[in-house]
């Protein structure tokens, strides 16, 4: 935990503890269910590879940049998205490019990839600093120095910035906004922690899920399909806006000349919830517990921000200025990655190490543990956003840094959320101060996303009023 008063060294951030000892399988998923992190044994951080065997199946988490690059850059193919995981997430994904595999996958990517190309993301930036503004509005209501739960509002923040680039509509929006409550109960059902993904089942035998998970993936999907119908007349009317559902929906894979049907597209914005919305609002809740830990570091920011945003009217431009809060942003998804582990499969017969690896066997790549490895990275645990301009971060950042993943399966929406997160993040904090609450440290968990076991309380002071500024590309 975080220890205002300890002078044994520089103060960290919060860590979860490690699980002592080893254990059986069956105890190993129940302390699974209850937060993936902890689970973990403390050993991990200095390995370079470790094997858990099950019954069913054997498991190798590899933190070796070398292995890292193999399964995610040179050989891609050879390592699939994990059937176990797949079993947890299909309910509310589908066959989304998130859990897709093979040829369906890489049409996918053909259809999706062109709307997150750099010209996109100048489009939607106006709706970005709409969604902050509106962000900056409802926190001016509660910044009293009482505490509050930033990880609603980032949520708020992060599923509103999704509806604006998606469909142009803001979270408030009926639609949206049931859309967004029913998502938060869809995560408390855990549907990652599934015990048909431990049994050796074949792939078409029927995987249990929770009554609560089928019910909320059904009712998220049933508001994506309306969004998506109004959608598709829009585009038949000649009257839809030039966002990112317009140019998913009418891009043709270049090879078969096909767009999405109506039930993948609804698959792919299921994606754009998960991977979208909740790893930014995680990411951006994260970032300011260490902001208001690190004040002269807050300070940085507000400074930079209130610079950056002087003009009355806001350019795309702007970004390139925030240079201290990508830092910031970057050093946050360091220590606490959305996204805390990558779950593939061998397809074939491989050798890590010197060491066996049977086909079928599950491969993590754990963001959680790699961005922290003691062998790797000079202070892991300490919170430095200078340290990426060291020889030690700059290497580190080249072979162990993966939030987005890496390769071909890297998350197509990188550089959008590299764009969202340090604009939401400089927005905040030139609007309002950020301090602890004394005593009430948040504990990273792991589910869906890392995120805090009871949420991260923070007191918030008016520091200047941002209005709402015409935004330009």
């Amino acid at each position: 935990m975080f220890d205002e008063n300890s002078n044994d060294g520089p103060r960290l951030p919060v860590k979860p503890p490690s699980r002592k000892g080893r254990v059986s399988l069956w105890t190993y998923f129940r302390l699974f269910k209850k937060d993936i992190l902890s689970a973990q044994p403390a050993h991990l951080y200095r390995a370079w590879m470790a094997e858990m065997r099950t019954p069913f199946f054997r498991s190798y988490m590899c933190n070796d940049p070398e292995l890292v690059d193999l399964v995610l850059k040179k050989r891609p193919m050879d390592f699939p998205k994990s059937e176990r995981i797949r079993v947890g997430l299909k309910p509310l994904l589908g066959e989304s490019i998130f859990i897709s595999n093979g040829p369906l996958w890489e049409r996918q990517r053909r259809i999706i990839d062109p709307a997150f190309e750099g010209g996109r993301l100048r489009t939607v930036f106006p709706a970005m600093w709409d969604s902050g503004v509106a962000a900056v509005e409802r926190l001016e209501k509660v910044a009293d120095r009482t505490p509050v739960d930033v990880e609603g509002h980032t949520s708020h923040v992060a599923m509103d910035v999704i509806f604006r680039t998606l469909f142009s509509v803001p979270v408030e929006h009926e639609i949206a906004s049931a859309a967004f409550q029913t998502f938060k109960e869809h995560q408390a059902a855990q549907p990652v922690a599934n015990i048909g993904a431990l049994l050796p089942l074949p792939k078409w035998f029927p995987r249990p899920h929770s009554r609560k998970t089928r019910e909320t993936a059904r009712i998220i999907r049933d508001l994506i399909g309306q969004l998506t119908e109004g959608r598709a007349k829009e585009i038949e009317a000649g009257t839809a806006p030039d966002d990112l559902a317009t140019k998913i929906m009418t891009t043709a894979d270049p090879e078969t000349g096909k767009v999405f049907e109506h039930e993948e597209m609804v698959d792919q914005v299921s994606i754009f919830f998960l991977a979208g919305h909740e790893t930014s609002a995680a990411a951006l809740a994260w970032s300011l517990y260490l902001l208001a830990r690190y004040p002269d570091w807050q300070d940085k920011l507000a400074e930079e921000a209130i610079a950056a945003f002087e003009p009355e009217k806001i350019y795309f431009s702007t970004l390139s200025k925030l240079r201290q809060s990508r830092a910031v942003f970057r050093e946050s998804m360091r220590l606490y990655p959305p996204v805390p582990m990558y779950v593939r499969e061998a397809a074939c017969p491989e050798s890590f190490r010197d060491r066996k690896v049977r086909k079928g066997s599950q491969v993590i790549l754990s963001p959680w543990h790699l961005h922290r490895h003691e062998r790797l990275w000079d202070r892991p645990d300490e919170f430095d956003p200078d340290r990426f301009e060291t020889p030690n971060g700059k290497e580190c950042l080249r072979s162990a840094y993966i939030p987005f993943s890496a390769g071909a399966r890297v998350c197509p929406g990188s550089a959008f959320a590299m764009a969202e997160g340090p604009l939401l993040l400089s927005m905040l904090v030139r609007a309002f101060r950020f301090d602890p609450v004394e005593g009430d440290d948040p504990m990273p968990v792991a589910h869906l996303t890392v995120r805090s076991a009871d949420g991260i309380r923070l007191r918030i002071t008016p520091r200047t009023k941002i209005t709402k500024k015409d935004a330009s590309s």
